[in-house]
Parts: C-alpha cells; sequence; structure tokens
C-alpha cells in the first residue's frame, strides 16, 4: 500500500516537526553547556597547561573559543546557501537528515577525544556543533510547508516544550551517571583515582547517549515530515547565490527604514555580547571559581546549567510582562544594564556561592532577551510577503556577532584572562544600550517605544 502523507496543518505532522526538539536539544545542554566543557577542562593537568594545536601553544580555553568562533564562521557563511537551496530544490528532508547524522556522529566520536589526537578530536567538535545549526536551517524552513499561519506560534512553543524537557531528563541521568558511576556498573576502585576515570568515562559515555539520542529521537520526526515543497530545480550556481542576493536586497532596504537599520545595529552588539557569555559559561566557572574538589565542581557546574534553565522559564515570562507594560525597547535597555552588572560582578566573583548566584541571574535575563530581541525585530519589518528573507539577514547578523565576540574574548583571555575578558563584554552592552537609545520612537509600534 502507498504511504499516506500527513496533511499540512494536521496534529500528526505538526507533533511529528515538534518532536525534532526532543531530539536535537540534549546538544546544546550535555555538549555545548555543561558536560563537555568539565570534560575538556579536565584534561588539562594544570591551569597553566597549553595545547599546541595548528602550530601554536595557546591556552585549552583560547583553542576552544577559536574553534567555536571558526564552526560559526561556517554556519554564517552556509546558511545563506543552505537556505537558499532548501527554499528552491524542496527535498529538505535530505539535507536535515545529512545535518542531522553529522552532528550525532560528531557527538558519539567525542568519546575519542584526547590530546595525542587534537586535530581529529577538533573535528568531531567541530562536526556537532555544524550539524546541530545546520539542521536547525532546514528544520526551521519546515515550519511554514506543516502549519498554518495561526498555528506557527502554538506548535513552535511545543517544540521548544519538547526541547527543553528533553534535555533536561537526558542531563539528570548524565549527571548522576558522572556523580555515581558505580551505580551504572563503572569500576570505581579503591583509590581516588580510580573514582575519577571512573568519572572520566562517565563523560565519555554521556557523549554517546547524546548522539545516539539525537540521532533514534529524529527517526520519528523524519518518518512523518515530507521531503519539502517540491520545486523541479535542480541545483544550480544562481541557486547558491540566491540567499546571498536576498541578504543583499534586505541591507538596500535597510538604509530607507532607519528604526529597523538602528535597531539592528543594536541587536548585533548586545547579542554578540550575550551569545559569548553563553558559550563560555562554564569554561568560566571551571577555571575561575574555588570549588573545594572536583566532585564540588562537577556536581556545582552542571545543577549551575539545570537552574539557569530553570530560572529562564521565569525570566521569559517576566520579560514579557514588562515588554507589555513599558515597551519593548525600553525592556532591552533595562535587560542589557543587568548584563552589565553581571560582567561587573563576574569579574570579582570566586566562591561557588556567587557562582550560583550569577547563574540564576544569567537565567533570568537569558529567558527573555533572545525571544524578546527576535519579536522586536519582527515588529520594525515593513509590510512584506518576503518576510524569510529578513529574518535569514538576522540570522546571520547574529553568527557573526558570536564569530566577533568569541574572537574578541579569545585575544583578551590569551594575554590576560577570562576575568578580564568578560569584564571587557561589559563595554559592549554599555553600546548596546546607547544604540538601543538612538532607535526612533515615531518609527516605532506603541509596543516598542
Amino acid at each position: 500500500m502507498p504511504k499516506t502523507i500527513a496533511q499540512k496543518g494536521s496534529k500528526k505532522l505538526l507533533n511529528a516537526w515538534a518532536f525534532y526538539d526532543w531530539a536535537n536539544s540534549v546538544y546544546t545542554l550535555t555538549i555545548a553547556s555543561s558536560i563537555f566543557p568539565i570534560f575538556y577542562s579536565a584534561l588539562f593537568a594544570t591551569e597553566d597547561e597549553l595545547v599546541n594545536a595548528f602550530g601554536f601553544d595557546m591556552k585549552p580555553t583560547v583553542l576552544i573559543e577559536i574553534v567555536t568562533a571558526f564552526t560559526f564562521l561556517v554556519v554564517a557563511i552556509s546558511s545563506p546557501i543552505l537556505s537558499g537551496i532548501a527554499d528552491y530544490v524542496g527535498n529538505k528532508k535530505v539535507f536535515m537528515k545529512f545535518f542531522c547524522y553529522l552532528g550525532s556522529v560528531g557527538c558519539i566520536g567525542l568519546y575519542w577525544f584526547d590530546l595525542d589526537v587534537i586535530h581529529t578530536s577538533l573535528i568531531f567538535y567541530f562536526m556537532g556543533l555544524l550539524g546541530y545549526w545546520g539542521s536547525l536551517v532546514f528544520y526551521n524552513s519546515y515550519l511554514p510547508d506543516i502549519a498554518f499561519e495561526e498555528q506557527q506560534d502554538r506548535i513552535s512553543a511545543k517544540g521548544f516544550s519538547l526541547g527543553y524537557f528533553g534535555s533536561v531528563l537526558l542531563l539528570i541521568l548524565n549527571l548522576a551517571m558522572v556523580m555515581y558511576p558505580e551505580w551504572f556498573g563503572f569500576d570505581i576502585g579503591t583509590t581516588d583515582e580510580s573514582h575519577n576515570l571512573a568519572k572520566f568515562e562517565a563523560m565519555k559515555i554521556s557523549f554517546i547517549t547524546v548522539g545516539l539520542w539525537w540521532m533514534i529521537f529524529s527517526q520519528y520526526t523524519f518518518a512523518i515530515l515530507p521531503k519539502g515543497v517540491s520545486s523541479g530545480h535542480k541545483v544550480t550556481k544562481d541557486v547558491l547565490l540566491n540567499g546571498f542576493k536576498e541578504l543583499k536586497g534586505v541591507w538596500g532596504q535597510l538604509q530607507e527604514n532607519l528604526g529597523l537599520k538602528r535597531y539592528l545595529e543594536a541587536f548585533f552588539v548586545f547579542s554578540m555580547a550575550v551569545q559569548t557569555i553563553m558559550l563560555i559559561a562554564v569554561y568560566f566557572g571551571e577555571k575561575e571559581i574555588a570549588w573545594a574538589d572536583n566532585d564540588e565542581k562537577t556536581q556545582g557546574l552542571i545543577v549551575s546549567i539545570l537552574v539557569i534553565q530553570l530560572v529562564a522559564i521565569l525570566g521569559a515570562v517576566l520579560t514579557s510582562r514588562a515588554s507589555d507594560k513599558f515597551g519593548n525597547i525600553k525592556t532591552l535597555i533595562v535587560v542589557n544594564a543587568i548584563w552589565m552588572c553581571l560582567c561587573f560582578y563576574a569579574y570579582f566573583m570566586k566562591t561557588p556561592t556567587e557562582f550560583y548566584i550569577a547563574a540564576g541571574f544569567v537565567g533570568l535575563v537569558m529567558g527573555g532577551v533572545q525571544a524578546l530581541a527576535r519579536s522586536t525585530y519582527s515588529k520594525f519589518l515593513p509590510e512584506t510577503e518576503d518576510s524569510t528573507s529578513y529574518f535569514s539577514f538576522y540570522d546571520v547578523a547574529e553568527k557573526i556577532g558570536i564569530v566577533i565576540g568569541m574572537i574578541i574574548f579569545a585575544i583578551v583571555d590569551s594575554y590576560y584572562n577570562m576575568r578580564y575578558a568578560i569584564l571587557f563584554l561589559f563595554v559592549f552592552f554599555l553600546i548596546g544600550i546607547v544604540l538601543l537609545l538612538r532607535v526612533p520612537k515615531e518609527e516605532t509600534n506603541s509596543s516598542t517605544s
């Protein structure tokens, strides 16, 4: 019998699309934010130890910052090309599968991450990061294909919720593996060294669980999603350049929309700092906080990530209510001011308690700033049917901002330390506030002024 194709707007199709968030969000929480940064830092015997890679001796944190920046540069350059292919060719599922499997294999490959084969190890890290962001290009582009306009906000929120619960569930399991390896059959031995080796092995196994979780749970999504809205076109040189042509067109239109242009300038600056902090937070906590021992460090860092995730929900609600009452721009100015204070506070914090306090406030402002920044951008858009091009421009600007932020952070970190680097980000939030104050009120909606 021929396979029944789920109809646009059907519950089956919407749920299958949203379920991919359950599959892939484990990458951001376990690999990008918690266990891998702890594992990576544990590879080095002393805080002063340097790593040799690409012909240079550098701090371990500087190396991972540079590789992360390079990966986001690849994403920024390839996103317009991928978007052009997704819109033009129609067979999105092949591309989405490719990046999903690239990322999940990269996560599994982190099990063999070792300083003796640092370049191969970094390739696995690169594969995971590129696979995650590459698959999101096609995942997001499916939304208008599978949901009607009035369904899109609701199903997008459902995907976020599934991703949150799935990633937290696996992280709790991974945390239990690392903190109590004997519960899972690891040989903890009778010495501190053997116990640490068991915890180290548990971390490596957690990378495999992420890769398998991502690969296996995505199968439900792939089984239901259509190939895409086929256009019958083949990939040509013009198709590859379509995305860049669209970005160029948006850039030209920005010159005629002062409000949108000035808001984008502010967003580019403060988003650069926000995203950089989110990417380096655990590395900072591992290196700069005076933990009593390795057990307290591991548990404290992972618990901090869970605290950020939980508080972020409250932060998103509070930020949304504040924007309704005071306006988006005023709320963003206050949020940027809080980030400034956090940078200043982080420079001085040393104890685990101080780190937990910072994590709580990061969650509070992180939960709302990204959603509010994106919704504010949408309110500045002119009436157009081509909102995809504008949001593609927004996404590329965000990724380029991450590249610049990570490079600046790496430079300051290499010459001084991470405390000076995070204090330096204070400047970007200050500039962001100044630029937000320049956004013309008369050209905004009442909800954005």
